[in-house]
């Protein structure tokens, strides 16, 4: 794994409510035990800024991606990616974890496109951390004549996070259509902060 987390870490970040797992049955015996899947299993993601996949009612399992959407438009597709499991969904891409090489890939079915995301399941973890951490513990300050300072701030804090991760991890912001890439500018430009947040309001009027 390039990133080194643990339960622990985020349960201190986020406490154990805000922590979504995913059972060993939601995979298949053969992908359950695979790395990846083991780590969204006993680690998890914190809720909010990426969902995971809830498993169908009936079977327990997450869907694959042949059931989510018609693989066979992807030009750019894996062979055998059909198979893999739809572990979430971040913007308009499903997320999917190839077991083999352990890397999450992004599949938008708009665009009929297959991207390399994530090296492996903890650099998703890892991003999904450092952007729901932001979100949650970034404070504007309420001041009209602070507007421009505030969004440097948190300009360069959302640099930091980019720049962080791509050295370890050059796939979640190797361009500017990456999902997190886009993500990242919304966060940037203010967005997707609750409401309620102290000296949100400046955003919210």
């Amino acid at each position: 794994m390039l990133f080194d987390i643990t339960r622990s870490e985020l349960a201190d970040i986020f406490g154990e409510d805000r922590l979504a797992t995913l059972p060993a049955t939601a995979f298949t015996p053969s992908i359950a035990d695979t790395e990846g899947a083991r780590l969204m299993q006993s680690v998890g993601v914190p809720t909010g800024t990426f969902w995971l996949r809830e498993s169908d009612e009936d079977s327990g399992r997450l869907p694959l991606v042949q059931g989510v959407v018609d693989i066979e438009d992807f030009e750019d597709a894996s062979q055998g990616a059909g198979e893999w499991p739809v572990i979430g969904w971040l913007l308009n891409a499903h997320l999917a974890l190839d077991p083999g090489s352990g890397k999450v890939y992004a599949l938008d079915a708009d665009e009929e496109t297959v991207r390399e995301l994530h090296t492996d399941v903890s650099s998703l973890v890892q991003v999904t951390l450092r952007f729901q951490r932001l979100l949650e513990e970034f404070t504007f300050s309420g001041d009209d004549s602070d507007e421009e300072a505030d969004f440097e701030r948190l300009e360069r804090a959302v640099d930091r996070i980019r720049q962080e991760t791509s050295s370890i991890d050059p796939l979640p912001f190797q361009d500017d259509e990456t999902v997190w890439s886009i993500v990242s500018e919304e966060i940037a430009a203010g967005q997707r902060f609750k409401g309620d947040r102290p000296g949100a309001g400046s955003l919210y009027g």
